[in-house]
């Protein structure tokens, strides 16, 4: 019997499997996202919701497990030698793109460049990398010019980093996002179609190779149990909500706190409560604008805020959020409250007086928020009202996220912007500590104590330098954290395989309906 009738007898039969042999389901996930992703490039891109769709197209050397361990995903072994400087990694063989050609160290050597001269994230590494080198068909060489502790960390991380392309697709590519005829991966499922305001969808990889063991986290085994997945732009919660209970969704994201009891009780929905808090974050502008410089400025307008009624009102039940001024919840080995105690000082009357000695005469202050994210809005809103009382001018600006992004990149179009960002399992990862990042800080004290933190491997001085770095985040104020926000998404009790944790972002492989 040939492989073709075979597989139309399984169909039939209610059963199919794919080219390993691991049974799947077919048929077509339906996900209702917030709005649509400014670009799918995972290497300059750092939208949550980008990497949400785009983390099954591509993979990286390395990825996570479910204890925030970076364990090999392209990658099948790795060697130090020269006391850590050089780093010799071992590919997978027989991996394939979704073009059909082979993964090589040729490859992997071009998204590595590509990503260290361009990339979000790929700065923090390559300021201490001398070269990469293909050293075999499946070894790449990695020669740095001092030890650097974070380096599996930083390959690991998926939103920003060093996804691998074919050599053809990222060889000459500059920091403008690809466009979608460069969406080439070597996920479960590859790109197929892009309808602006429709949907975005990505179908089954039939050569998919995946790697062993069994799923934890983000390693482990990958099956694509799906045909397709298809990621629906649904701005509003409400039809996001209404969908997943009438079966026109099958998992919706970013839901309301003020829904959470309601929807938890309804057997028609299945919640899912994230395993590590987001927390939100207000940007200052380092490059330009009232706030450039001006340190003191900006812990007037942090003295202003009382961040504590802003989660009440933003997020709802005392369940999902923590007033938390640390980068970190406590019970983590990062957790410090260094700095914490100028978190939410919520005094107008001081704050005012702070903003009169550091110069300010009441100049309008550009503050970027989108409403894609009903919780950004709802916070900024609070904060616009309690920094008026305190006299400070806010020109509250509000956009759709992808304009958002666009403008935040600008350094004339904006002084402040909110955003959120994801549980990271090291603090060489939070976008702050990225000095490309929009905001831009890269301050002599900073580089000193970043150099530090980087150049041990040894968990305890670094906990010690990093306690170091958060005072100085609330010395210097380059971002306000607003608090760990607890948040979940919903989804059909007809999904299985669903993990208890999504870590970071969702995953659909090993998912079936």
């Amino acid at each position: 019997m040939g492989l073709r009738t075979w597989l139309k007898l399984a169909v039939v039969a209610g059963v199919a499997t794919n080219i390993a042999g691991t049974a799947f389901a077919g048929g077509t996930l339906r996900y209702a996202t917030i709005g649509e992703p400014p670009s799918l490039d995972q290497q300059v891109i750092t939208s949550d919701l980008a990497t949400t769709i785009a983390h099954h197209i591509f993979e990286g050397l390395y990825t996570f497990n479910a204890a925030y361990e970076p364990v090999p995903l392209l990658a099948e072994s790795e060697t130090l030698s020269d006391g850590g400087k050089v780093i010799t990694i071992t590919l997978r063989k027989n991996v394939r793109f979704h073009n059909g050609q082979p993964m090589t160290a040729a490859d992997v050597v071009a998204s590595l460049q590509r990503w260290g001269a361009y990339g979000s994230r790929g700065g923090l590494l390559f300021d201490n990398v001398e070269r990469v080198e293909a050293t075999g068909e499946y070894e790449v060489t990695i020669t740095l010019s001092r030890p650097f502790g974070p380096w599996k960390n930083l390959l690991a991380f998926i939103n920003g980093g060093p996804a691998i392309y074919p050599a053809s697709i990222v060889e000459g590519a500059s920091k403008e996002p690809l466009a979608p005829d460069g969406y080439i991966g070597t996920g479960p499922y590859k790109f197929s179609a892009w309808e602006p305001n429709r949907y975005l969808e990505l179908v089954r990889y039939e050569d998919y190779v995946s790697p062993e063991g069994d799923p934890d986290g983000y390693a482990g085994r990958r099956s694509a149990n799906f045909d397709r997945l298809r990621f629906i732009p649904v701005p509003d919660v409400g039809t996001r909500v209404a969908g997943v209970r009438a079966g026109d969704f099958d998992y919706a994201e970013s839901i309301p706190g003020d829904l959470y009891a309601e929807l938890d009780a309804d057997p028609g929905v299945r919640t899912i409560l994230n395993g590590g808090p987001i927390f939100g974050l207000v940007f200052t502008n380092s490059k330009a604008g009232p706030l450039k410089d001006n340190f003191a400025l900006r812990r007037a307008i942090q003295t202003a805020l009382d961040k504590t009624a802003a989660l009440r009102v933003a997020i709802g039940p005392e369940s999902l959020w923590r007033a938390n001024g640390s980068f970190y919840p406590k019970g983590n080995v990062w957790y410090t409250e260094a700095g914490t105690e100028n978190f939410s000082k919520a005094d107008p009357e001081l704050a005012r007086r702070m903003a009169k000695e550091a110069g300010y005469n009441g100049e309008p202050i550009k503050f970027m928020v989108s409403t894609n994210y009903p919780f950004h809005y709802d916070t900024a809103i609070v904060y616009t009202k309690q920094l008026a009382e305190a006299g400070f001018n806010i020109d509250l600006q509000v956009y759709d996220w992808a304009t958002l992004i666009e403008k935040r990149a600008q350094p004339d179009q904006w002084d402040m912007f909110f955003t959120h960002h994801g549980f990271v399992p090291d603090p060489i990862l939070i976008s702050v500590m990225n000095d490309n990042y929009p905001g831009w800080w890269a301050t002599p004290e900073k580089e000193k104590l970043k150099a530090r933190f980087t150049a041990t491997a040894d968990p305890a001085k670094r906990r010690a330098i990093w306690a170091e770095i958060q005072a100085l985040i609330y010395e210097q104020v380059p971002t306000m954290k607003t608090g760990d926000i607890y948040t979940y998404n919903i989804a059909s009790p007809a999904l299985e395989g669903l993990a208890a944790s999504t870590l970071i972002w969702p995953h659909f492989w090993n998912v079936s309906k």
